[in-house]
Order: structure tokens, then C-alpha cells, then sequence
């Protein structure tokens, strides 16, 4: 079962130097229907003004992602982490026991276009960590490269969850199967072009919610970059 989550019917959030669009109910925006899919809890599409940002603030037992696709973001931490994060990167931070952060937009003349990303621990309490690591684009190319794992495999960085986290871009030249996992829930988000997903059409900022897919299609590609999170089917509380 495929349940398309439309780029049109996310959340908004407004002000003079942020657009959000959000997934689930996150903020403000507050939806009974859309409060997580397994332990994904928050997938949020940010758009930030030159030199603004999101100013030094608290989180805890949470795991949370950054993936940006234009521009560059600012992070700095608790834990004595500073660095920006470009397009082709991916961080991690395990916020555990507690870790205050900032991120802003590392450039006074350029927006950055940024996805937020968290997801429900497995363990609580744990000490914070952070990841930062570069993904190759070519070993994306017209396939799903692993990123991310629970036990590091294939030198990915690793993450307190058991999700599976893949990315892929996909030009049309040939259609591109993911075998899931059995018993196991997907998330498929498009960052940017369009591609048919078991003959249902994604676009930029859409979303869908999987169960029950042995075999994901994807074909009629368009300059497509997809994340998706391959996980353990843990019902949202």
C-alpha cells in the first residue's frame, strides 16, 4: 500500500526569513492524521534568507538528519561541533541525553534550501554524537547507495534506529528497482524532479507512506533525487 503524502497539502510555517513545509505535525501546525510514519517524526522542507537561521536551541533523544540541497548551513553545537553543511553532505546528530545547537544560513547574499529530519530513538539516554560525511555522487547514480544504518555497514555512517537511509538520483535512462524488507515500513521523499513510483507520480516535495511493497519501481525519471528510509515498523505513539 502506497500512501502519497501531496507537496501542496504540507504544513506551512511563514515568517520574514523562513518557508517550512512539514510533513507531519511539527510547530504550529498541528494534524491528528499526520504525526509520524514508524519512527519517522518529522520531515520538514526549509527554505532560510541569507544570514538568518534557527538561533541556539535544546533537544533531546532525538535523532536528527540535515540533508541540504542548495546553499550552505551553519551548524554549530554543544558538543564543540561547528561546521557547514553543503549540498552532497549528510549529518546526523544524536541529541541523547541533551544538546543545544544552531544553524543558520552560512551566506549573507544566498538562501539555503535545506531538509530537517528526525527520528524517533531506539535507545533514550545515550550520549550525544555527531556525523558529517559527503556522498558520493556517482555511486547514486541510477541506484539506491545505503547512507546511513543502525550498525555502520558498508561504511555508512550509523544512527540510533533501525533505518536503513538511502539516496538516489535517477535520470530516466533506466527504470531502478529497491527489494523492501520484509515486515518493514518505507519512506519515500522526492528532494527534487519527479518519478513514477509503482505507476503513481511524484514530484519535487512529495511524499509516500509504504507497507505491505514487496518491490518499489521506480521509472520515468526526471532528474530525480530521492531519499529513502527503509525502516523497522515501529507504530507511532
Amino acid at each position: 500500500m502506497i500512501t502519497i503524502r501531496d507537496r501542496n497539502e504540507r504544513g506551512p510555517t511563514k515568517t520574514d526569513w523562513l518557508d517550512s513545509k512539514h510533513n507531519f505535525s511539527f510547530g504550529y501546525y498541528q494534524d491528528p492524521n499526520h504525526m509520524g510514519f514508524g519512527p519517522l517524526r518529522v520531515l520538514n522542507e526549509d527554505k532560510v534568507k541569507p544570514g538568518a537561521g534557527f538561533g541556539r536551541h535544546p533537544h533531546s533523544d532525538m535523532e536528527i538528519v540535515s540533508y541540504v540541497l542548495d546553499g550552505g548551513l551553519e551548524h554549530k553545537d554543544s558538543m564543540g561541533t561547528g561546521s557547514v553543511i553543503e549540498p552532497g553532505d549528510i549529518q546526523r546528530m544524536s541529541a541523547g541525553t541533551g544538546v543545544t545547537h544552531s544553524e543558520y544560513n552560512a551566506s549573507e547574499t544566498e538562501p539555503v534550501h535545506f531538509l530537517q529530519i528526525w527520528f524517533l530513538p531506539e535507545k533514550t539516554g545515550i550520549k550525544p554524537s555527531y556525523d558529517q560525511r559527503s556522498i558520493d555522487r556517482e555511486a547514486t547514480q541510477n541506484t539506491f547507495k545505503l547512507v546511513m544504518s543502525p550498525d555502520g555497514r558498508e561504511d555508512t555512517m550509523t544512527i540510533n534506529q533501525d533505518i536503513d537511509f538511502y539516496v538516489g538520483r535517477l535520470n530516466g535512462s533506466q527504470p531502478v528497482q529497491f527489494k523492501a524488507g520484509n515486515g518493514r515500513i518505507q519512506w519515500v521523499q522526492i528532494a527534487r524532479g519527479a518519478v513514477d513510483l509503482n505507476d503513481k507520480t511524484l514530484r519535487a516535495g512529495d511524499g509516500a507512506a509504504i507497507r505491505e511493497e514487496d518491490t518499489l519501481f521506480f521509472d520515468n525519471a526526471a532528474d530525480a533525487e530521492i531519499l529513502l528510509f527503509d525502516m523497522a515498523d515501529i507504530r507511532f505513539i
